[in-house]
């Protein structure tokens, strides 16, 4: 009996000291976690973290940037011929200013503030197009 309990508390001892190695906690691991996930690029810095890909279509502004307000109209936003008629009637040159510097609900750029003015101008076409 004495062996049989002998060899139980060996058992037992091995198992409790026998954890597989946990790596998560090695100080390469933490540097890694706490690595920073992206990096900031100022316009006049000599190397880009990526470069534009050329001038968005008015769609892909749209898409990306306008429909949220003017596919729902939300606060207002134009989205219908109706609803632009008005507006067209100012000009474009009036739309144009209107949305690069923001006018009455619309934030300026409508939030789009990596867009060109030729880009802002674009989607503008295409939203009193359709």
């Amino acid at each position: 009996m004495k062996k049989l309990s002998a060899a139980a508390l060996l058992v037992l001892a091995t198992t409790a000291y026998a954890q597989p190695y946990d790596n998560s906690m090695t100080e390469d691991a933490i540097k890694k976690r706490l690595a920073p996930v992206g990096a900031v690029y100022l316009e006049g810095e000599k190397a880009a973290a990526a470069a534009p890909s050329g001038p968005r279509s008015g769609e892909q502004v749209y898409q990306g940037a306008c429909f949220a307000c003017h596919g729902t109209g939300a606060l207002g936003a134009p989205k219908s011929a109706d609803d632009w008629a008005p507006r067209i009637a100012k000009g474009k040159d009036v739309l144009l200013d209107h949305a690069i510097n923001g006018f009455n609900a619309m934030p300026p750029k409508g939030t789009c503030m990596d867009c060109s003015d030729d880009e802002i101008s674009a989607a503008i076409d295409f939203m009193t197009s359709k």
